[in-house]
């Protein structure tokens, strides 16, 4: 089973929230996979978590040494690292996601409606847990409905 978290945006943009989600899961001892089909956005989320307090090391999925690397940057949901957990940052759901543990979809509100569709049209499958994240006033989340 693919647990499938939704994560609106409403407080922090796309960069910072996969910076605060990265580090969740390098000190959970989790590799992980960013997911982004334009290559502006995956440079930017490159350089976001290279930038973050005490860098989260990454690099481009199809660069060298990709496979050692904890987290990887891509356009594609092929985990290279052996990521368990992806992060589908442009908000687009790929069916190929559902190979790996855990996939975090972050949307913001333009993308609520889209979100809504998936979530009904994801709910009935036996092989996805879905679950909702909203982000508190503080900057953190929790999970809702």
């Amino acid at each position: 089973m693919t647990r499938v978290d939704f994560y609106q945006l409403s407080r922090d943009p796309v960069d910072v929230t996969v910076v605060k989600l990265a580090g969740k899961a390098m000190q959970a001892g989790m590799r992980l996979a960013v997911v982004a089909a334009d290559e502006g956005l995956r440079e930017r989320l490159g350089e976001a978590l290279w930038a973050a307090g005490g860098f989260l090391a990454n690099g481009a999925a199809d660069g060298p040494h990709a496979a050692r690397q904890p987290i990887t940057i891509s356009d594609t949901c092929k985990p290279v690292n052996e990521a368990q957990i992806l992060i589908l940052a442009d908000g687009t759901w790929r069916e190929e996601a559902t190979a790996l543990e855990r996939v975090m979809l972050l949307f913001g509100e333009e993308a609520t409606d889209a979100a809504r569709n998936l979530w009904r049209e994801l709910a009935p499958r036996e092989d996805i847990d879905n679950r909702i994240f909203k982000q508190t006033p503080e900057g953190g989340w929790r999970e809702g409905r």
